[in-house]
């Protein structure tokens, strides 16, 4: 994109290795810390309820309903 915007290949280049290098760093990183999926671990953490609301009575919770 830089050099289509007409920026000098030279500074393009370092940019792309440079990006490059710090998005394998961040994978590796990341797979030490959370494991094998852990971009996808961190951001379903993010998706989830930090607890849910549960409205029913625990009379109810416990016992059975018959099927008709």
């Amino acid at each position: 994109i830089l050099y289509i915007a007409g920026v000098n290949q030279w500074i393009c280049i370092p940019f792309g290795l440079l990006s490059g290098s710090l998005l394998v760093w961040l994978t590796f990183r990341l797979n030490v810390r959370y494991g094998e999926h852990g971009l996808m671990k961190l951001l379903s953490g993010k998706r989830h309820p930090r607890y849910l609301i549960h409205r029913r009575r625990l009379f109810r919770l416990l016992t059975k309903r018959r099927k008709k």
